[in-house]
């Protein structure tokens, strides 16, 4: 395979028919979606999901999740309960991913599962996203375009700058609308259960199908280990104003903030705006404080990524 230069390129019906022809030839293409910018391989290449765990440093033990078109597509590896497919049928195409029983009969590459029986899959709504899978024509393993444990990426030249050569192509879309990860609802006992808070809010999830059981210490869905998301610089939450030595990441009324997330308090721009503005800040700051944000809505994901990007580092 012609490895091809990875600065960003804008995405057109050329460059994805291009970027699909790497991927079929086991080729590592770095894409957008509406919640971050994803590393993808083809899901059914398990040299492709080898290579796609050593560009991004990611544990092995950590699972995939594999992008489909649609429900049709997706019970094709996954075995789907009656609540399963009718979140599927609600938020789908969209930032909810499903964790599910693997289908014995799926073609997928068992590194995507990372050694689980179970599958994590999710049909994106982004127009070139969509575009990628039907020129693709086979499921994408795509976890966010970043080294691992570091701050996702919303823009290609995030990924340029933090991925680099090891990626053989970049689709550029412009920054991610969400900016944030998918959503990750599992199973337990046929319950829906919250693996990982994200871009659909659990108050949406659970108009659907009731409460959400909660989680278990076990990784069974990206997103889990507990320092996640990390900038270089260290981070202090809840924080009502900057220390010695810190710049301030505002939420609302915040005058000192160096930054500041939504200065109206709006948690789907703050959700927009945090892996960006916790880049920004990275590049000139030994350490961030961070305005409280509220636990509410898109506040719970928000909140998620917060603590584990202020988690120890050994963990990642």
């Amino acid at each position: 395979m012609t490895i091809v230069a990875s600065k960003p390129v804008a995405a057109n019906s050329e460059t994805i028919a291009q970027a699909a022809r790497i991927l079929a030839e086991g080729g590592l293409v770095a894409f957008p979606t509406e919640t971050v910018y994803g590393l993808g391989a083809d899901a059914t290449n398990g040299e492709a999901v080898a290579a796609l765990f050593a560009a991004k440093g990611r544990p092995r033990f950590n699972p995939l999740i594999v992008h489909v078109e649609d429900l049709e597509q997706a019970s094709k590896h996954g075995a789907f309960s009656e609540p399963a497919r009718a979140l599927a049928r609600t938020f789908w195409p969209g930032a909810l991913t499903l964790v599910l029983p693997r289908r014995v009969d799926s073609n997928l590459s068992h590194l995507v599962s990372a050694g689980l029986d179970t599958v994590a899959l999710r049909a994106p709504s982004h127009p070139i996203a969509r575009d990628l899978l039907a020129a693709c024509r086979r499921p994408i393993a795509a976890p966010s375009a970043n080294l691992s444990g570091k701050v996702s990426a919303t823009t290609a030249v995030h990924v340029a700058e933090g991925l680099g050569g090891k990626v053989d192509f970049i689709l550029d879309g412009g920054p991610s609308l969400l900016g944030l990860e998918s959503t990750v609802i599992g199973f337990d006992g046929g319950k829906p259960a919250l693996l990982r808070p994200g871009a659909v809010a659990r108050e949406e999830i659970e108009a659907i199908t009731g409460p959400l059981a909660g989680t278990d210490e076990k990784i069974r869905s990206p997103g889990q280990l507990e320092s996640h998301y990390a900038p270089r610089a260290a981070l202090r939450l809840n924080a009502q104003q900057a220390r010695d030595g810190e710049v301030l990441l505002g939420f609302g009324n915040a005058p000192d903030a160096r930054l500041n997330l939504s200065p109206r308090g709006d948690l789907k721009e703050a959700a927009a705006n945090l892996f960006a503005m916790l880049r920004a800040l990275d590049k000139g700051a030994a350490a961030i404080a961070v305005s409280p944000i509220p636990q509410t809505g898109l506040g719970e994901a928000i909140n998620d990524r917060l603590m584990r990007a202020a988690a120890p580092r050994n963990a990642s």
